[in-house]
């Protein structure tokens, strides 16, 4: 079998045992070892594991002999624990990577811009939307980047339509970017878990700009977004979506259910979910508003001798030539963090991001089917859900917490900061990294909360 982190060809191999005088690797290794002490027959090994399962291995038997073990994380409500391949920082961390610049230079460059350039086509890919830039700082920075498009493409509308299923970081910046300008911030109410569509078929009308959608939403639930698009469409309005990118592993992508700008938070993608994340905003839309589009856009061309080349096509920056112009003052990217998640996306394909978006229904499934055994009536919401769901507590979630902690287990998010009427309401996350034994761990720990 060939390895693919091995650039030993066959036909080096055999010139360097021809140099050394032996056929095989074997004869090499035989010469080497006395007989007394090389190791004959078969060794009793158990079968092979995927990297995740070696890992989870590696980590088991190094927390053996700890008092306290690290505890088990059933955290998400945007900052994700999803399996990174350990390849991903061993080429992200090399040095023509970590001391590089601003590429203000494209002919000394090319490769932080190749990077770019392979960045925006996996998103955009991934996305099923036309064009992606080289990133932003968070899927907050994103939306708010796609509100200005949106207004900007709609000049003559001055209506923004949110959710309240909405990430509340996402909806506390749509309030501030928003606040000095003449423009109306309608909420949509939700039920079960998503939003209202025959409140939201009210606030959308001639006046409205945009609506927002995520998908899933903050509460994990999945909307009922081609009913939301067609809505939209009806009303001139543009759609923004913000989708989880791992989710569309398995869901359809925003291009193809009528988005005309979608945004996400890449931090699953190759991105650790330390100190509130490493972050990144994906930021993609259609053709029509791509010299609206904030920050940078890498494009391929062609020089004098048809050799290939990455150039900064478009930067509608405040900094540049735009200045006044310019449809942002997005100054910068997530380099690195983009560089990460194209290494993640690359070393991934669509099987493995498939793979994962699978063991995330699958774990989330299992965690829902066992706390619903155990006490019918504990998860919030009967919306169909992707890797998080909501669960209703006998007491306030946020002591619930706190007497989980106390066992090795961060349950949850509380999500009281949205208000008096989810006192008791808990959201929990499985990612695939998850095993069933800590699944059954967490619904048995919190039974007698529920």
């Amino acid at each position: 079998m060939i390895n693919p982190y091995i650039e030993t060809t066959a036909e080096q191999e055999r010139e360097m045992l021809a140099a050394v005088g032996v056929d095989s690797i074997d004869t090499l290794f035989s010469a080497q070892v006395p007989p007394g002490i090389a190791f004959e027959g078969e060794m009793d090994l158990p079968p092979p594991l995927s990297e995740p399962e070696l890992l989870r291995e590696f980590r088991t038997l190094s927390c053996r002999d700890l008092a306290a073990r690290p505890a088990v994380s059933f955290l998400g409500g945007g900052i994700y624990d999803h399996f990174c391949p350990a390849a991903v920082a061993a080429v992200a961390n090399r040095a023509e990577f970590v001391t590089a610049y601003t590429p203000y230079q494209p002919e000394a460059s090319q490769g932080t811009l190749q990077a770019f350039f392979e960045y925006q086509t996996m998103v955009s890919r991934l996305y099923g939307m036309d064009v992606s830039n080289a990133s932003l700082y968070d899927v907050a920075s994103a939306l708010g980047e796609a509100l200005f498009l949106a207004l900007s493409a709609r000049p003559d509308r001055r209506r923004i339509v949110v959710p309240q299923t909405l990430h509340p970081d996402c909806v506390g910046l749509a309030c501030t970017y928003l606040r000095h300008f003449d423009v109306e911030l309608v909420i949509a109410s939700a039920q079960n878990g998503v939003i209202n569509l025959s409140h939201l078929r009210d606030l959308v009308t001639s006046e409205t700009a945009a609506v927002v959608v995520q998908h899933p939403n903050y509460f994990g639930c999945l909307e009922e977004v081609e009913e939301i698009a067609a809505m939209t469409r009806a009303a001139g309005a543009l759609l923004i979506a913000s989708c989880d990118p791992v989710a569309l592993g398995v869901l359809a992508p925003p291009g193809e259910f009528g988005a005309d700008i979608a945004v996400g938070e890449g931090q699953a993608l190759g991105l650790r979910p330390y100190l509130g994340g490493e972050t990144l905003g994906l930021f993609t839309c259609r053709a029509d508003f791509m010299r609206r589009m904030p920050g940078r856009l890498v494009g391929l061309t062609r020089d004098r001798a048809e050799r290939r080349g990455f150039v900064l096509t478009l930067q509608t920056r405040e900094q540049h030539i735009r200045r006044d112009k310019a449809t942002s003052n997005i100054c910068t990217n997530h380099a690195h963090n983009a560089l990460r998640a194209t290494i993640y996306l690359a070393l991934m394909g669509p099987s493995g991001l498939r793979w994962a978006a699978t063991m995330c229904v699958r774990n989330l499934q299992r965690l829902r089917a066992g706390l619903e055994a155990v006490r019918p009536g504990s998860i919030a919401f009967t919306a169909p859900c992707f890797k998080e769901t909501v669960v209703r507590t006998a007491g306030p979630a946020r002591a619930v917490v706190s007497a989980l902690r106390e066992k090795g287990i961060l349950a949850g998010i509380p999500l009281d900061r949205l208000g008096a009427e989810h006192t008791h309401h808990l959201l929990v996350c499985t990612t695939e990294q998850r095993t069933d034994d800590e699944i059954d761990a967490l619904v048995e720990a919190l039974t007698p909360h529920l």
